[in-house]
């Protein structure tokens, strides 16, 4: 199971925005668990927070060619090379300190961002990552830019590049994330421009600090006054910078994304996407990856937050107890609102047989699902076997679900069942499942 991290001890760092030229310090500092990453204005009164992430994102029409985030007037401008390094480290948990508007740029590269952070230890957390799951196909585009994602169970990107530009014309990159190929093959690169965009870019106002040391400028005969680190540099910073807009999720995503010729306005388009998206499934509860602490009562609401059941069909109040891909014990309190008593037998109201095996089968689910491996899979019946119905469930009972499981694999699960009131027996069912995507 993966775990949350931080950093071990604080490092500091220093230099001038690409875009702004301003003279600017910044501290990294340890952060607990569950905090995510969150930037501190030190140089303004009261220290205002930014949260790294898409709530706080400005927008791009604003702030062409970077990525900024900000609230009430506070701005912090070209996260993203400081973003992807994060990203590709796998630090979810940081406070960044900093004196001014916009983050360094250092060598237009991730790079020195990794060396600090490494330098300064990456520990984990005794909390698991809570991921960002691509469920179903995205698709964006603007102009003749297009960017996709979709399901999978590592972060992929295929990226091309493309410009009108005999240096530019075609490169291709297609890389799975971790933070040894990260560090290595993708924190080195550089943002580039190219030489009239340099020139109507500083004629904005913008890349002020920019120099042919921290940004390669590409002409017609190549890079100007400097060398590339690579044959295909500007298509691997084009995924660092990518790596970096995914981040403001406020999780490591799981996708495969397919990238052609986007840039930060298009790569932001798709956060955003993927954030309905994720909200959607979280809402219905499919595809939470929500991990509730084993042994801890989970009241209705974090019941949704792992099954998809809604009222009328939810027959769970709670989870007294919960041992992830073992056990879990829960609680239906009944009444006469309860809507199935006022249908069956209404004279003399019973619950049905059927609906106490659904409300076993339901507590098994949350054992089931609660399991980091199993976060986002619908429990589907495969199988009731020796179902037995030994006494009457009566308005007024409380309901006591016991599920034990027998055998949980990735696809599917088998769990024995027993409903309880006042200590008897009154329903047992062996119980067995498919467990898939949605």
């Amino acid at each position: 199971m993966d775990r949350q991290r931080t950093i071990a001890k604080e490092v500091s760092l220093n230099g001038v925005g690409l875009h702004t030229a301003g003279k600017v310090n910044i501290v990294f500092k340890p952060a607990a668990a569950d905090s995510g990453i969150n930037f501190i204005r030190r140089d303004l009164s009261g220290a205002p927070v930014i949260k790294g992430s898409l709530e706080c994102l400005l927008s791009s029409s604003r702030f062409p060619r970077r990525t900024c985030i900000g609230k009430e007037n506070v701005e912090i401008h070209t996260i993203e090379h400081l973003m992807a390094a994060l990203a590709g480290l796998s630090i979810d948990n940081l406070a960044i300190e900093i004196d001014n508007d916009e983050v360094p740029g250092l060598d237009g590269s991730s790079l020195d961002f990794v060396k600090v952070l490494k330098g300064a230890g990456v520990v984990e957390q005794d909390k698991p990552r809570q991921y960002a799951l691509v469920k179903e196909p995205v698709f964006v585009e603007e102009d003749n830019a297009a960017i996709m994602a979709f399901p999978s169970s590592e972060l992929k990107i295929s990226y091309t590049l493309n410009y009108n530009h005999p240096l530019l014309e075609a490169q291709f990159l297609e890389t799975t994330i971790n933070p040894a190929l990260f560090e290595k093959e993708l924190a080195p690169a550089r943002t580039f421009c190219l030489e009239d965009e340099a020139e109507e870019l500083q004629r904005q106002g913008l890349g002020k600090g920019a120099n042919y040391t921290n940004t390669l400028v590409v002409g017609k005969n190549g890079v100007i006054k400097n060398k590339v680190r690579f044959p295909d540099e500007f298509v691997r910073h084009k995924v660092s910078d990518l790596l970096g807009d995914l981040y403001l999720l406020g999780s490591p995503l799981k996708g495969h994304i397919i990238a052609l010729r986007s840039g930060h306005s298009l790569n932001l388009k798709l956060v955003k996407k993927i954030s309905e998206q994720r909200q959607r499934y979280s809402s219905s509860g499919v595809g939470a990856t929500y991990s509730p602490e084993s042994g801890k009562e989970l009241d209705r609401a974090e019941i949704m937050k792992i099954l998809p059941h809604r009222d009328p069909f939810l027959f769970v109040d709670k989870i007294l107890s919960l041992e992830k891909g073992k056990r879990a014990v829960g609680l239906k309190h009944l009444t006469m609102d309860d809507y199935f008593f006022k249908g069956h037998f209404p004279g003399k109201p019973v619950m049905p047989g059927v609906l106490i095996i659904e409300a076993l089968a339901q507590v098994g689910g949350v054992m089931m699902l609660a399991s980091e491996e199993n976060w986002g899979k619908l429990a589907y019946f495969m199988a009731i076997d020796n179902a037995k119905f030994r006494k009457t469930v009566l308005p007024g009972d409380n309901l006591i679900l016991d599920v034990e499981a027998v055998r949980i694999k990735s696809k599917t699960g088998q769990v024995r069942a027993k409903a309880l009131v006042n200590d008897k027996v009154v329903a047992e069912a062996d119980l067995k499942f498919v467990l898939v995507e949605p």
